[in-house]
């Protein structure tokens, strides 16, 4: 789900470092506010998700507004969240299958259509995929993210609200990933604060896989969606050649590199026109 967010991100031409650690910090607070009856699941739910908002605001501001680039930012902002997941649990996983809320079955709940089982977290990851494909290429909206990645200087010559496009999609971003982490935390029950980590450099592979430029102006959720497949399976492919499970990060750097290449070598090949 976290691809989704990251799709357009990239598109506008920024990317999320951080999401990995707000994966992990959402249901961290979710959960303590929970356990200690500070407040009901529904509650700390809200809770998590307006912090995560707020990481996405900061991150944001810093490169809109700061003019730093994002990868410095949501670096510093991956330590600031994680350390404050860790800081608050002491480093322990928090229980959570002690709740009995609604807003679990609305989350990750299973029904049946027949002899089909279903679960509401791939319903939910479906409804994300739809609204934000559509803005994403059929909107005025996407338009804007696609001006803004593209060539942000000539979007702003035509009044596209480049500053705020950018400031929208990493508070996007960080909501999904928190409802991501959220949902995550339920159907394993646990809610632990190292969850999530290397998940950033995971979702960019997937997103570029899919055809997201990573120099922005293009972009789509059909391709993110395929390269997440495509990851999956050769994460399973790999394991059952007989590699090592370990191993699987060696083909997420070698597939980075290899995109960037590529991305590099199409550029060129268009900036020449043949």
């Amino acid at each position: 789900m976290i691809t989704l967010g990251m799709t357009l991100l990239m598109t506008a031409g920024e990317f999320d470092l951080s999401v990995g650690s707000v994966f992990g910090f959402a249901p961290i607070i979710m959960w303590t506010l929970y356990n200690a009856h500070v407040a009901p699941l529904e509650v700390g739910f809200l809770v998590a998700i307006l912090l995560s908002v707020i990481v996405g605001l900061a991150n944001g501001w810093f490169v809109t507004y700061l003019k730093i680039p994002s990868f410095l930012v949501t670096l510093g902002m991956l330590l600031v969240v994680r350390g404050t997941a860790l800081y608050i649990t002491d480093g322990f996983p928090q229980r959570t299958w002690t709740a009995d809320s609604p807003l679990m079955k609305i989350l990750v709940g299973e029904f049946s259509i027949g002899d089909l089982s279903i679960f509401s977290s791939l319903i939910w990851f479906i409804l994300f995929a739809v609204i934000l494909g559509y803005i994403l290429t059929e909107s005025k909206a996407g338009n804007w993210i696609q001006a803004a990645g593209g060539n942000p200087d000539a979007a702003r010559a035509r009044g596209v609200r480049v500053t705020q496009t950018k400031i929208a999609l990493f508070v996007l971003t960080a909501a999904i990933s928190a409802w991501a982490g959220i949902t995550s935390s339920i159907r394993v029950s646990a809610a632990n604060p190292n969850s999530g980590t290397g998940y950033e450099l995971e979702v960019i592979a997937m997103v570029v896989i899919g055809g997201t430029a990573l120099t922005g102006g293009r972009g789509t959720i059909i391709g993110t969606i395929i390269g997440v497949l495509i990851l999956r399976m050769m994460r399973n492919g790999i394991v059952l050649i007989g590699v090592p499970g370990l191993a699987y990060n060696i083909f997420v750097g070698g597939i980075i590199l290899a995109m960037m290449a590529l991305h590099s070598w199409l550029e060129r090949r268009h900036r020449s026109g043949t």
